[in-house]
């Protein structure tokens, strides 16, 4: 498929697809139909997501996104977007850049004018609300809590 404005094969697209936060029964029919089709996965940890591939009998190749190399991943997934080839971006669980490497990338694919599709899915921060019997018709969510290992305490 061409570009009908420049002749050029169209570029692929970007999509950003959210992975169960801990049961893999979560992962919606849409999402897998979206890992099994695309070119690549970008991922957070492949050793993670190639358990949550391997369950469902999905074969796409991986390449690790994660916070040290994703402005340098970002140049390389762009090149095989505008290829024509489509990229899916997913983090160990939840949705890509929320609180998660992918900012950067879908900054830079946004930049470049290349499509960027949500495949929605489990969130941790609504289902946490869902449940929390506290108003839900106004709520600000400012990031998770960090990990007591990474603030050097105990808690």
């Amino acid at each position: 498929m061409t570009n009908e404005r420049t002749g050029l094969p169209a570029a692929g697209r970007l999509y950003v697809v959210a992975t169960p936060i801990g049961n893999l029964g979560d992962l919606s029919a849409r999402a897998r139909g979206t890992l099994a089709n695309c070119a690549l996965i970008a991922a957070e940890d492949t050793r993670h997501t190639g358990i949550l591939l391997k369950h469902f009998g999905i074969d796409t190749p991986q390449l690790s996104l994660h916070e040290h190399n994703e402005e340098t991943r970002a140049i390389e997934i762009i090149a095989r977007l505008r290829e024509g080839k489509s990229v899916a971006l997913v983090s160990d669980a939840g949705t890509p850049a929320i609180s998660d490497p992918g900012f950067e990338l879908v900054r830079a694919v946004a930049a470049a004018g290349i499509d960027i599709i949500a495949i929605p899915g489990p969130c941790a921060a609504i289902a946490a609300l869902s449940i929390g019997a506290l108003p839900t018709d106004r709520f600000c969510f400012e990031g998770f809590c960090r990990h007591a290992a990474r603030r050097g305490g105990s808690g």
